[in-house]
């Protein structure tokens, strides 16, 4: 009797070890659900979604119109241009011939012969001619004559007289000199004036009436 409880007992042992080894660990704890956090979730992968759309979304692009250009002026640089001696005519100065006073046209003369032209003429300007001014040669045989500068101012409507000193050339010819009135500046004005003379003998008389009649014909009014 004593062996069956000693058996008995031992396998109540034995088995309770088995069930003790291969039992189910600890009741696993159900994890318990924050519906807070899933809507947050929920909410920024709804709105990640929505950008990485409109970002795969085409763009419409304003394209600025163009300004207009500037327009430019182009400035051409002056040309150099040689100085010149020419017959410009100040808006208020005049000067009119009136008479040759000595040595006429066509005056025969010895080859070198030394002598002094006289003109006598008048200021039909507006402006009185001042101090300064230069009566100059400006064409034709120089006959060694210098320009003549005023020494002393000649009043609108006034008459004077120019006087230059010249020498017939050695050869036998005709020659002219022209000569004219200037301001300080080399600004000319009035009529041309010449000396017309004959150096030598008869055989030039027809070429001095031609250069007279020429003379003439170009000296302005």
């Amino acid at each position: 009797m004593n062996r069956q409880r000693a058996l008995v007992i031992a396998f109540g042992l034995v088995t309770a070890l088995l069930v003790s080894a291969c039992g189910g660990s600890a009741a696993e704890v159900t994890p318990t659900v924050d519906v807070a956090r899933i809507q947050t979730e929920a909410v920024s992968t709804f709105a990640a979604n929505l950008t990485q759309t409109a970002l795969a979304m085409p763009t419409s692009t304003v394209t600025p119109s163009p300004s207009p250009s500037p327009t430019v002026t182009l400035t051409l640089a002056p040309t150099n241009t040689p100085s010149v001696i020419t017959t410009t005519v100040a808006s208020c100065y005049g000067l009119s011939f009136v008479s040759d006073v000595t040595v006429p046209d066509n005056t025969r003369t010895d080859p070198g012969e030394e002598f002094t032209k006289t003109w006598r003429v008048q200021n039909n300007g507006t402006c009185a001619w001042e101090q300064g001014f230069r009566f100059t040669y400006i064409g034709g045989d120089a006959m060694g004559g210098s320009a003549i500068t005023l020494e002393e101012n000649v009043e609108p409507g006034e008459e004077t007289e120019l006087s230059v000193d010249l020498v017939a050339p050695q050869d036998p010819g005709v020659y002219q000199g022209n000569w004219r009135m200037a301001t300080a500046g080399i600004e000319y004005f009035g009529d041309v004036l010449y000396v017309l003379i004959e150096v030598g003998g008869a055989d030039a008389t027809s070429t001095a009436e031609a250069l007279a009649a020429t003379a003439t014909a170009t000296s302005e009014p």
